[in-house]
């Protein structure tokens, strides 16, 4: 096992700028109202969105167990301290993770 399988900046890099794409379309004021009918098209559309640049960022860039890990920790944490609700946070990163 080489030192690059720890080499997780890219990976923490990605997963901070997912939290911010999903913060600049999803306000967190927004957040709020969950069910929503008009939350959830723009929550599903940005999903979308962000499902995409996972893809293409899976392509380039090899993703073992601590990678990962760092991913979906730096997207969670863009998320909460962008004031987004705990357990919509948990949810959201767990969609993140069964992506990768």
């Amino acid at each position: 096992m080489g030192l690059n399988w720890f080499d997780a900046a890219k990976a923490k890099e990605f997963g901070t700028a997912l939290g911010v794409i999903f913060t600049e379309k999803v306000p967190v004021d927004s957040s709020q109202k969950i069910d929503d009918e008009r939350f959830a098209r723009r929550t599903k559309k940005v999903l979308t969105t962000i499902q995409v640049k996972i893809e293409e960022f899976k392509k380039d860039n090899s993703l073992n167990i601590y990678k990962r890990a760092q991913l979906s920790n730096a997207f969670k944490w863009t998320l909460k301290e962008a004031g987004y609700a705990s357990n919509y946070v948990d949810e959201l990163t767990m969609w993140l993770v069964r992506q990768l």
